[in-house]
């Protein structure tokens, strides 16, 4: 039983690092998240200012999608993980 239970926290341990890994590697990642048509119509030296807040808004936007994604999933990761624990 105990054999078990180390497997499962190396697996668990190794998911861990694989998650950090990917998550640190993507903040890093400077993004470009405009479409053409938002891209030809900010474009020129007068408009900076406003392609780049026409950006961030587009990126601030892409990120709460997968952050609600992400919850659900730890929260699904978590129900599993309880219900394992109540059976043995």
């Amino acid at each position: 039983m105990r054999i078990k239970n180390k497997n499962i926290q190396i697996v668990n341990s190794k998911f861990q690092t694989l998650v950090f890994g990917i998550c640190f590697f993507l903040t890093g990642i400077s993004s470009n998240a405009q479409c053409a048509m938002c891209r030809a119509a900010l474009a020129g030296e007068s408009n900076i200012k406003k392609a780049e807040a026409v950006n961030d808004g587009i990126v601030y936007l892409m990120v709460i999608p997968y952050l609600l994604v992400a919850i659900i999933g730890v929260l699904i990761y978590k129900m599993y993980q309880s219900k394992k624990k109540k059976a043995e």
